[in-house]
């Protein structure tokens, strides 16, 4: 399958209805972009950390994440897809580590209070409005640094420790949507080194042809999320379509 061939949104019903937090971001926005024009989508709500959006939110206020929530039920019922494009590995006094001796109580706090603990505040407010009598989709932007299994090369602590603990956040989520809502998914989605502001301290050392535009990522995680089925719920998606390890 090539980048340019067409995302065809076919495993959904249409039309649907996607709410999107972290539009402002590269791949959130890109993300917005694929799917507002699309002939199979009803309507895109953008919900953005950008204080002036009309959809406005914080990671670290639960009262903002279940505002967003109740508009978008409120406009849309049922959602079809939510995705959740949102992290963060560096910030003011807040560096990947290099060596357990750079470990900082605040920094750690940080990156779990937006790496893991608001998208599960974004799960406990919008898996329940998932569609239930068609196929439909929570997936939240995770990094294949956060598997344990996979990690050969250590350091960036914060960061891997918290995505960690998404991973967990999302298997434990995929159970309990299960039992609740069968035809429902809950994912977790590895989209590839993106050209974004996350990543540009960290692009030096990357091939060109590895380093994907927001464009490119947004895109092929709207496949792989068009590909999944209820059997692939709890589980980490790289870009590529495959499996990671938690």
């Amino acid at each position: 399958m090539t980048d340019d061939s067409p995302l065809t949104l076919e495993s959904f019903r249409a039309p649907l209805h996607a709410l999107v937090f972290g539009a402002s971001g590269g791949i959130g926005a890109a993300c917005v972009d694929l799917l507002a024009p699309h002939p199979c989508v009803a309507a895109v709500y953008a919900a953005s950390r950008t204080a002036t959006a009309p959809w406005n939110f914080s990671l670290e206020d639960e009262g903002s994440i279940a505002g967003v929530a109740a508009a978008a039920a409120a406009a849309a019922g049922p959602l079809d897809l939510v995705i959740v494009a949102t992290g963060v590995l560096h910030a003011e006094n807040l560096l990947p580590e290099k060596t357990w001796r750079s470990m900082d109580a605040a920094a750690l706090a940080r990156a779990f209070a937006v790496n893991a603990t608001g998208p599960a505040l974004i799960a406990k407010h919008t898996l329940g409005l998932l569609r239930r009598d068609a196929k439909s989709v929570f997936a939240c932007l995770s990094a294949r640094v956060g598997s344990i299994e996979d990690n050969r090369l250590g350091g960036w602590h914060a960061y891997r420790a918290s995505k960690a603990a998404l991973n967990m956040l999302v298997r434990s989520c995929a159970v309990e949507l299960r039992q609740r809502n069968a035809g429902a998914l809950c994912v977790a989605l590895h989209p590839g080194t993106v050209d974004t502001r996350l990543s540009k301290p960290f692009q030096a050392g990357v091939e060109p042809a590895k380093l994907l535009t927001p464009q490119r990522s947004a895109r092929a995680l709207l496949r792989v999320l068009d590909r999944l089925t209820p059997a692939d719920s709890g589980r980490l998606w790289a870009w590529d379509g495959r499996s990671i390890p938690f």
